[in-house]
C-alpha cells in the first residue's frame, strides 16, 4: 500500500516544541496549521478539543433548526424521536476520544439539549415556565439523561466491551487489574496510575478507571453488555 505524501503533514505539539523538520523519503513534509483533522476529529497543537466541540455544536444546532422549520408536528414523541436519531449522535460520536476538558465546552453541549427540550415541551417562548422545573426534572419526564451522564454511560460501556474482549485487541496493556489485596474483596478493579498533567487526566484510559472502580462487583460481572447497560442506566438515574 503506497503512502500519499501529499496527505502527510507535521503537527507540532506543545509550546516548547523544537519544531524539527521531517522528511518522507527525499521530500520534506509540509507543516500543519494549529489544527488537524484525525479520523474526523479536530485536534489542535495543545491536544484540546475546543474546536471539535464548537464544530459538533454548530452541526447539532443546524439540525435542530431544520427540524423546527420543516416538521409541522409539535408532538413531544415525534420531536423526541427526531432528536434522538438526528441530533444526539452528533453530540456523542467518538466522544470517548475527544473527551471534554473544560466546563465551557460541557456547557456548550448541554445548551443544545436544553434547546431541544424547549422544542419538545412547547415552552420555547415561555421561558418562565422552565423555571418551575429544574433541568433534571425535565430530563426525567422525557426519559433522557444529561449529556454528562450519557458520556459516563458510554465510557463504562466502552470499557466493559474492552475488558470482555468484545472489541478487537489492538490496545493490549493500556489497562491493568489491581493485583494487591487492597481492593476490599473486589478483584476486578483497575490500577489507577498517577499522572501529573491535567491534560492526561482527561484521556479515556485515565478517567474511565476512576468511574469503573466505583461500580459494585455484581455490576462488573454482568454476563452481557445489554444487562450491563441496563444496570448502569439504573445507577445513573439516582445520580445527582
Amino acid at each position: 500500500m503506497k503512502m500519499n505524501k501529499g496527505k502527510c503533514r507535521v503537527l507540532y505539539l506543545g509550546r516548547n516544541n523544537p519544531m524539527h523538520q521531517y522528511r518522507f523519503g527525499a521530500d520534506l513534509l509540509e507543516t500543519s496549521s494549529c489544527v488537524e483533522r484525525v479520523l474526523g476529529i479536530l485536534v489542535d497543537d495543545m491536544l484540546t478539543m475546543c474546536q471539535q466541540c464548537a464544530l459538533v455544536v454548530k452541526k447539532a444546532n443546524g439540525i435542530l433548526g431544520c427540524i423546527k422549520k420543516s416538521v409541522a408536528s409539535r408532538s413531544r414523541e415525534i420531536l423526541l424521536r427526531l432528536y434522538s436519531v438526528l441530533v444526539s449522535p452528533h453530540l456523542e460520536h467518538r466522544v470517548q476520544f475527544w473527551g471534554l476538558q473544560f466546563k465551557k465546552d460541557e456547557e456548550l453541549l448541554e445548551r443544545v439539549q436544553r434547546k431541544a427540550i424547549r422544542m419538545m415541551t412547547g415552552l420555547e417562548c415561555l421561558v418562565k415556565d422552565l423555571e418551575n422545573k429544574s433541568h433534571e426534572e425535565w430530563l426525567r419526564e422525557l426519559g433522557l439523561f444529561s449529556l454528562e451522564k450519557r458520556r459516563l454511560r458510554g465510557d463504562r460501556m466502552a470499557l466493559y466491551s474492552y475488558l470482555k474482549g468484545h472489541r478487537s485487541e489492538g490496545s493490549a496493556g493500556l489497562l491493568s487489574r489491581v493485583t494487591s489485596g487492597s481492593t476490599r474483596g473486589n478483584g476486578l478493579k483497575l490500577y489507577q496510575r498517577r499522572v501529573s498533567l491535567y491534560l492526561r487526566k482527561n484521556l479515556f484510559t485515565e478517567k474511565v478507571v476512576r468511574h469503573w472502580n466505583r461500580l459494585p462487583r455484581e455490576l462488573m460481572e454482568s454476563p452481557s453488555l445489554d444487562l450491563f447497560k441496563k444496570s448502569v442506566e439504573i445507577t445513573l438515574q439516582d445520580m445527582v
